[in-house]
């Protein structure tokens, strides 16, 4: 087994990194650096942690963000490439040893509770309490080993305790940034009460996350039966009599298994068509992919 680790050089990630070394050991882990080119700083960054590595001979991969000069990348394009370099490491890891890998992030509860908060005030519905919805392991967060940290406060007290260096973002201070603002909010609150908000916030994603699950499993039996997996043919009859919702789950389903990401409005727009489309009229998905809806079907 290989961990692959993502490591930014933040603090988080370095308590990650600190962990997995005394856990499992240098040969087993894989740091994976991703050089989002966005800041000054970047550049340094991607040093650091590379330094890191080679100082524990320690594996380490790294991926940055293709942009032209001056080009403005959104937080979601950033985090679909970050994430696709996540993905081809593990690939690439996985070929090369022969053996399984998992990918690891410094996800921690106030992370958590950030983005489910975002999340709610963007009216996402009940899957914006189970963010994270990838196939990445966050200890942090699901783990309940006592001897790890699960919040930030915990996580810097640790490194504190066992003198980690790590590099500081400084647009984590950045006012002009949807979550610094809530986590200065956060930041007020008494510490009891801080944590009790966090621990009804994991018991929440915690619920939510299996019923995920479980409506994913109940889903991809569905599609078993109709031969889809055989077949890759998407009847449009499916979404004609189902609920709204119900339809735009079997939907987003269906994406995920080819590995085509929408965002909620997209995905309303596709559902639209799906149902109103006359036959040969082509529908465009991101990245340019035409689907042509003929009258009983159409092919992703």
């Amino acid at each position: 087994m290989k961990y692959i680790l993502a490591v930014s050089g933040g603090v988080d990630s370095m308590v990650l990194f600190e962990v997995f070394l005394k856990k499992c050991g240098a040969s087993s882990i894989v740091v994976a650096h991703f050089n989002h080119k966005l800041r000054p700083s970047a550049d340094e960054d991607e040093k650091f942690v590379a330094e890191c590595c080679k100082k524990y001979n320690v594996r380490f991969e790294v991926g940055h963000l293709n942009i032209a000069l001056g080009e403005k990348v959104s937080e979601e394009k950033a985090r679909k490439a970050r994430y696709d370099f996540l993905f081809k490491t593990r690939k690439k890891i996985e070929e090369e040893f022969g053996c399984a890998a998992l990918i690891f992030t410094a996800h921690h509860l106030d992370d958590l509770v950030e983005t489910v908060t975002i999340n709610l005030t963007r009216g996402t519905g009940w899957r914006g309490l189970a963010p994270f919805s990838n196939s990445a392991v966050r200890p942090f967060i699901m783990d309940d080993d006592v001897l790890l940290p699960e919040s930030k406060a915990d996580i810097l007290t640790y490194a504190s305790r066992n003198k980690i260096h790590f590099r500081q973002d400084p647009t984590n201070f950045e006012p002009d940034f949807l979550r610094n603002r809530i986590r200065e909010k956060f930041s007020t609150m008494e510490p009891q009460e801080h944590y009790e908000l966090n621990q009804k916030i994991k018991k929440l994603y915690r619920r939510q996350d299996e019923i995920r699950a479980e409506i994913d499993c109940i889903l991809t039996k569905f599609l078993e039966e109709e031969k889809y997996f055989e077949e890759k043919v998407v009847k449009r009859e499916w979404f004609f009599d189902l609920d709204d919702t119900v339809a735009t789950e079997l939907l987003r389903r269906i994406l995920e298994i080819e590995k085509i990401s929408l965002t909620r409005p997209q995905l309303a727009d596709f559902l639209l068509a799906i149902r109103t489309y006359q036959p040969e009229k082509k529908f465009n998905l991101p990245g340019d992919k035409l689907v042509t809806m003929h009258k009983n079907y159409f092919k992703l």
